[in-house]
């Protein structure tokens, strides 16, 4: 069974610095595309932050995050990370890693990120 565990969420001032991490089981990350989504509250859309390739040379950033946040993978690890720097509270949402390929998806069960003073 595939498992996508997520940690690292909380709450956090404006400013401040969080890093999410989700862990895969019952499968290798490899060959997997890996993107994080967020939920903003109230809202019933996911909506993409950022993506990374097999590799981490080949990125992508939803213009609000681009230069504040950073995707990456390590696939010996098994695992996806999302450190995000310079937080706003409207970076206010449950976040969720996701990985897939042409054949299957699979999702992380969502992390509350709270940017507040």
């Amino acid at each position: 069974q595939v498992q996508l565990v997520e940690s690292g969420g909380g709450l956090v001032q404006p400013g401040g610095s969080l890093k999410l991490s989700c862990t895969a089981s019952g499968v290798s990350i490899r060959m997997y595309f890996i993107n994080w989504y967020r939920r903003a509250p109230g809202k019933e859309e996911r909506e993409l932050i950022a993506s990374v390739g097999y590799t981490n040379d080949r990125t992508n950033y939803q213009d609000s995050v681009k230069g504040r946040f950073t995707i990456s993978r390590d696939n010996n690890k098994n695992a996806m990370y999302l450190q995000m720097n310079s937080l706003k509270s409207d970076d206010t949402a449950v976040y969720f890693c996701n990985m897939f390929t042409e054949y299957d998806e699979f999702w992380g069960q969502g992390t509350q990120v709270t940017v507040s003073s």
